[in-house]
């Protein structure tokens, strides 16, 4: 593929339709059960033509929610500055099939007003999300996290007055504790901005949004869930199943290090890819059919480092949904 032509669509990318979407929570919005996450890979240290290459197939296959935030480079705000490259380049006459996301809570410029949640904050950061995207609004815009310093109803009052502007369409929760998200949701449905959806961490490691019962609660509200680091940023991969590989992300150290390898977790990925052989998937794959199979989610956020991963990854929407007693199998 010449990715400098003109890049048209694959035309039977929606023909998978059934298995490819999936309703969120109780709104209108259908979403792709695999959505693509732009945390890593898309920033300034990532090749440019890699990146489009991944986002175009992603596209083909009927994957439209792209997920972004702020800080996502590295450096921060280049991965969003690569999505606008892309929106030049190449989904420009697409935008209104695309679904796209980011996010503020976290750092982003020096002194008090760069980060957290307060609402010269959260307004300034989408002002720039926007311009660095080469976009008009954004389909869903998150609060990123739970800030204990600002009024939770300054946060939450600038979330509606956002979609009232017209700078985002729906607004969404990232990792915040049940009762703010409690509050959160009482608040935003009484000023008729219900949130649409709560992105938090759930694997086959990391089954924390389930003990504090927020899948629960967002089930029982009618607002969707997405899970980030589904592969527990690759753990749940056959990568690391003889240590620790060089040249992967946990020898690089950041945000995954080699102590996350432990015996017990060792001992489970063996377990897991005598599981996933057994029922004919990889263990990626099998990781994300069990997250998928979890009540109340609606999609999952996958990264790519290549094209081929990616297709590797999609085949999750063909497996099998887990009863709940095979899920429990997977139990470490």
């Amino acid at each position: 593929m010449n990715l400098k032509e003109k890049y048209i669509p694959d035309g039977t990318r929606y023909d998978n339709g059934e298995k490819m979407y999936a309703r969120c929570g109780r709104s209108g919005i259908l979403l792709p059960r695999v959505s693509l996450g732009f945390w890593q890979n898309f920033g300034e240290n990532a090749p440019y033509e890699r990146s489009r290459a991944i986002t175009r197939c992603a596209f083909d296959n009927g994957i439209t929610h792209f997920d972004l935030a702020n800080n996502y480079g590295p450096p921060y705000g280049t991965a969003e500055e690569t999505m606008g490259k892309l929106m030049l380049d190449d989904f420009g006459p697409y935008r209104d099939e695309l679904f796209i996301s980011t996010k503020a809570g976290y750092d982003m410029w020096p002194g008090p007003y760069g980060n957290w949640g307060s609402r010269k904050y959260l307004f300034a950061s989408l002002d720039q999300s926007l311009r660095r995207m080469n976009l008009d609004y954004v389909d869903l815009f998150y609060i990123h996290r739970y800030d204990p310093h600002t009024p939770l109803e300054e946060t939450l009052q600038a979330l509606v007055d956002i979609v009232r502007s017209g700078k985002a369409l729906y607004v969404g929760i990232s990792r915040w504790p049940l009762e703010a998200l409690k509050f959160a949701y009482d608040y935003l449905k009484e000023r008729d901005v219900p949130p649409l959806i709560y992105q938090g961490r759930l694997n086959l490691l990391d089954r924390e949004p389930q003990a504090e019962g927020i899948l629960d609660f967002c089930e029982e509200k009618g607002i969707g869930f997405i899970s980030f680091s589904p592969l527990a940023q690759g753990v749940l991969t056959d990568r690391y199943l003889a240590g620790i590989p060089e040249g992967s992300r946990m020898s690089r150290g950041g945000t995954l290090t080699g102590d996350r390898l432990t015996p017990q977790v060792t001992d489970y990925l063996a377990r897991l890819h005598e599981a996933a052989t057994r029922r004919g998937e990889t263990m990626a794959g099998t990781a994300l059919a069990w997250v998928l199979s979890q009540r109340g989610v609606t999609s999952v956020l996958v990264g790519a480092s290549s094209v081929e991963q990616l297709k590797e990854n999609i085949k999750c929407i063909n497996s099998p949904l887990m009863s709940d007693g095979e899920a429990e199998y997977y139990r470490l």
